[in-house]
C-alpha cells in the first residue's frame, strides 16, 4: 500500500526540528517500543516561575509519521505554558502537518501521550500537581504506571508479560518483584524505567526493584 504523505510532514521527515537529547532537562519521558515500531523521547526545559516551555527536543524511532509528529509537536509545545500545552491534542498535532494517512493516525496520539508524560513528570517531580488530584498510591496505581515499562525485545508492557511477580505498598515504600534474573540483558534498563516512573509518586519515598534471580541467591 502507498501511503499519501503531505508536503509539510514530508518536510519535517526530511528536516525535523529540534532533535536530540537535551542537556539538563528538567523532564523527558518515553513512550511506544522499537519491537512495536515506534518510540518517541521527549525532553523538556521548563521556566520554574512561568512553567513557559524554553526548550524541548525529542528522538525518535519509526517510520516518517513518527519522526514528523515528534517534530511537530515539540515546535507547537515550545513557548507555551505547561497548562497550555497540555490542550495540544493528536487531531491538532495532525492537522498542523495537512494530515495523516488514517493508519498512522496512531503516531500522532503517540507523541501528545509523550508530551503529556513529561509534563505530568516535571509537575509531579515540582510538587505541582493539584490537591484534589493526588490519590493515594495503591498496588493498582503502581501496576498501572507500570504498563508503560516495555521489554525491548517483545514491545510488550512487563505486566502484560507477567514479568511483575509481585508488588507491595507500605508505609511510603515500594517494592516490585520482576520475574527476571538480574543479570539479564535488559534487567538494567527495566529497573531504571520502573524507577522512573514510580519515584515521583508524591506519597512515596523508597522504591526496591527485586529481581527474581535475587531471591534464590538470598540477596
Amino acid at each position: 500500500m502507498v501511503l499519501k504523505y503531505t508536503d509539510k510532514l514530508m518536510e519535517h521527515f526530511k528536516n525535523p526540528q529540534n532533535v536530540g537529547c537535551l542537556d539538563e532537562a528538567d523532564a523527558k519521558a518515553t513512550e511506544g517500543s522499537p519491537a512495536c515500531g515506534d518510540m518517541v523521547t521527549l525532553y523538556l526545559k521548563v521556566d520554574p516561575d512561568t512553567l513557559v516551555i524554553e526548550d524541548i527536543s525529542f528522538e525518535s524511532y519509526g517510520c516518517a509519521s513518527n519522526i514528523a509528529t515528534g517534530s511537530i509537536i515539540t515546535e507547537m509545545a515550545k513557548g507555551k505554558t505547561l497548562d497550555e500545552a497540555k490542550e495540544i491534542d493528536w487531531k491538532s498535532a495532525s492537522d498542523e502537518l495537512g494530515g495523516l494517512p488514517s493508519v498512522k493516525a496512531h503516531c500522532s496520539v503517540l507523541a501528545v501521550e509523550t508530551l503529556r508524560e513529561a509534563i505530568r513528570t516535571y509537575e509531579e517531580t515540582h510538587g505541582l500537581i493539584p490537591p484534589e488530584e493526588l490519590i493515594e498510591t495503591t498496588s493498582e496505581v503502581v501496576l498501572s504506571r507500570l504498563t508503560h515499562v516495555m521489554n525491548p525485545i517483545t514491545g510488550l508492557d512487563i505486566v502484560k508479560m507477567n514479568l511483575v511477580t509481585g508488588v507491595g505498598v507500605k508505609d511510603g515504600e515500594i517494592t516490585v518483584t520482576v520475574g527476571l534474573d538480574a543479570d539479564h540483558p535488559f534487567a538494567e534498563n527495566i529497573n531504571e524505567e520502573i524507577h522512573e516512573r514510580l519515584d515521583r509518586l508524591w506519597d512515596i519515598e523508597k522504591v526496591e526493584v527485586i529481581f527474581a534471580g535475587d531471591l534464590d541467591t538470598g540477596h
